[in-house]
């Protein structure tokens, strides 16, 4: 896949993890301003973990990459355990200067596309509650996500957790 739509820069999609992606997801994630540094370090952690154990660390990456090898983006997903077709989207984050382009929406739509290949019929997403995630809340609702729960206080004080979800496939 390569970023073809009207807006969407160049890209290709990568699947596995490379050393690299360690300090690159770092980066990316931490310039968006979004992630404090504990969330950061378990993105990383999801990466070393499938760098050592390959795909039985249980998580799917795609990485949206530019020209020279620049990481534009970046998806990690995994089927929740003990569930017969549920799945996590764990992250999704484009770099700023590539954001509201369309890459988030390839990266999900391309995410969900692999999940339903698998035999995954249901996705949900986590996220903040806090007035700096309504774009984050926008985008998901724009991308046919439903709210399933709203956990007060979750993460902190004032900072309830809000979780989507949609529907995969001929019942999505």
């Amino acid at each position: 896949m390569s970023g073809d739509r009207p807006g969407l820069s160049r890209f290709t999609l990568r699947t596995d993890p490379i050393v690299s992606d360690r300090e690159a997801v770092r980066g990316l994630l931490e310039r968006t301003g979004f992630f404090h540094g504990g969330e950061v370090e378990v993105a990383v952690e999801l990466i070393e973990e499938t760098l050592a154990r390959g795909a039985e660390a249980g998580y799917r990456f795609l990485f949206a990459v530019g020209e020279g090898d620049s990481l534009l983006g970046f998806a990690c997903f995994g089927q929740i355990p003990l569930t017969a077709a549920s799945w996590d989207l764990y992250w999704i984050a484009v770099d700023p200067q590539g954001q509201n382009r369309g890459l988030g929406r390839a990266l999900l739509e391309e995410s969900e596309r692999r999940i339903l290949g698998e035999g995954g019929l249901r996705v949900f997403v986590d996220t903040s509650g806090r007035a700096q995630y309504q774009p984050t809340r926008a985008f998901y609702e724009r991308c046919g996500y439903q709210l399933a729960a709203t956990l007060a206080d979750f993460y902190a004080p004032g900072d309830p957790k809000v979780v989507y979800c949609r529907r995969l496939g001929a019942g999505g």
